[in-house]
């Protein structure tokens, strides 16, 4: 679908967000950041989602060629300005989902492009509200037993098994699994670091 016009460079070793730029046609190079992950004292969700992209985005941009574009990318979920990373065990997984049960929270990705040589750097954010549905504990507690919660944000994975959790969205989709899609191409086009392919569209005779 797309054509990466220079090397792409994912500061993530996240397979959920490779899988969204594969199924866009384009390859990246999956290179994890390592980086102090504290949220700063008063310092608000997106701001922070925002601060760990930039971060990622920069460290790994040292170690490749100036003229690569290097996508970091954060996602965090929050309710009542509280954030949730993801849960160091099962138990923890089920008291996240008892928070969040019924109730209307935020999934908070922050995103920056950083390109040396085209003297690109960019950053935003992207938020989606999402509403779950009441479950009762037993069935929370059946979930958060699975080894699914363990490395997503919020302890829930909307693209898997916790989808049955969602009753509702407002916003990206994409942004729930980790990266906003349409904000990253939009940007990522804009700056010709990619271009729509050219493959001819099938007969529809």
């Amino acid at each position: 679908m797309f054509i990466a016009t220079c090397p792409l460079i994912l500061a993530s070793a996240s397979p959920r967000r490779q899988q969204l730029f594969a199924a866009l046609g384009l390859h990246c190079t999956c290179i994890p950041a390592t980086i102090d992950e504290t949220p700063l004292v008063g310092e608000t969700p997106a701001a922070f989602a925002v601060r760990m992209a930039e971060a990622k985005a920069a460290e790994v941009a040292t170690t490749q060629d100036a003229a690569a574009c290097v996508i970091g990318a954060d996602t965090v979920v929050t309710i009542d300005g509280r954030i949730l990373g993801k849960p160091a065990n099962h138990r923890e997984a089920l008291r996240f989902l008892e928070l969040l049960n019924g109730k209307t929270h935020s999934v908070i990705t922050g995103y920056a492009l950083q390109a040396r040589g085209h003297g690109v750097l960019l950053h935003d954010h992207a938020t989606t509200r999402v509403r779950f549905g009441h479950f009762n504990q037993d069935t929370l507690a059946a979930y958060a037993n699975t080894k699914e919660p363990l490395d997503k944000a919020g302890a829930y994975a909307i693209q898997g098994a916790g989808a049955f959790l969602v009753a509702s969205i407002d916003g990206s989709c994409t942004n729930v699994i980790g990266l906003p899609v349409q904000a990253i191409v939009h940007s990522l086009l804009a700056h010709r670091f990619i271009r729509p392919g050219s493959a001819p569209l099938p007969d529809t005779a």
